[in-house]
């Protein structure tokens, strides 16, 4: 299989890749890791006019942690981030999800910008940037810039608020609060292909430990990550006298997952519900743990 033709640039710099992209218009595609972009190109399943290649762009390439939250470079690859104790320190959840996607060699070349940005629902990433609240900026050539959520970036099955034009500079995973854990879990076929299901979990508790906030962003269970808010569903009380099995029913009625060859809709349904629960749950425990971790501290700077 080739790909279609299309011309090629490898730009030197950021202002040079986003003068190409401007010219390019919506022929434009962006290569950083190729990891989704190139089978797709050589199964003609994507046609564009033009490819920017950035991995010459090494202002891309960054890894900045700072108490705050973990800012991710265009072109930092998921091992390089999956490997950073100080990423790890101030957002766990990065690494726990991480060492689910794909494989190592996999990971060796894939950016974790480039898999937001392919927006695929049953990708670990979208999910974990829908679950803490994060961000992607984007820059466009004329110096324009523009933070978006991750509420409002993924629009839909491998669709995302990425205009022609733009590139996708970093995304912002931020820190959790005191006292608050993350869980990632997830089933597949085989170790390292797309997820059946699965979810990404937050827990916060008070002084007396009773959950205070908790929130998941199911993987695989709709069009884009599924974040549902249970913290009512909690009730409130310590992880050991929460009502799970309700907690899983809210999960379970707020996803449309699809059919397919790997699993029925009911049987998505009904596992999102069971490993949004694991997830919440080993959440839960290691929230007790975090505030001394928190108090560690980390200084900022980049990787």
């Amino acid at each position: 299989m080739k790909p279609p033709p299309f011309d090629y640039h490898a730009p030197r710099d950021v202002a040079e890749t986003l003068e190409v992209l401007a010219a390019s218009g919506e022929g434009g595609k962006v290569l950083a890791g190729g990891q989704s972009l190139i089978p797709l190109l050589n199964m003609r399943l994507a046609a564009p006019s033009c490819l920017v290649d950035i991995n010459r762009v090494a202002a891309l390439d960054t890894l900045e942690v700072e108490p705050g939250g973990v800012r991710v470079g265009a072109l930092a690859r998921h091992a390089a981030v999956e490997r950073s104790p100080a990423a790890a320190r101030v957002q766990p959840l990065l690494r726990a999800a991480l060492r689910l996607v794909a494989h190592p060699v996999i990971r060796n070349r894939g950016t974790v910008v480039g898999s937001l940005v392919h927006a695929d629902p049953s990708a670990e990433l979208p999910a974990v940037l829908a679950v803490l609240g994060g961000s992607v900026r984007l820059a466009r050539h004329g110096g324009a810039t523009r933070d978006v959520p991750a509420e409002a970036f993924f629009t839909g099955p491998l669709e995302s608020a990425l205009e022609p034009g733009e590139l996708a500079v970093s995304a912002f995973f931020p820190s959790p609060p005191p006292r608050t854990g993350s869980a990632f879990q997830e089933v597949a076929r085989r170790h390292g292909d797309y997820a059946i299901a699965g979810a990404a979990a937050v827990v916060g508790l008070d002084e007396d430990l009773r959950v205070t906030a908790a929130r998941v962003a199911c993987v695989s269970a709709g069009p884009v990550p599924v974040t549902v808010d249970v913290t009512d569903a909690c009730a409130r009380r310590p992880a050991a006298s929460v009502p799970w099995d309700a907690v899983a029913d809210a999960v379970r009625g707020n996803v449309d997952p699809e059919e397919d060859i790997h699993a029925s809709a009911r049987y998505r349904g009904h596992l999102t519900g069971v490993l949004a629960v694991r997830a919440l749950r080993l959440a839960a425990a290691e929230a007790g743990r975090a505030e001394e971790r928190a108090a560690g501290g980390v200084t900022g700077g980049a990787e």
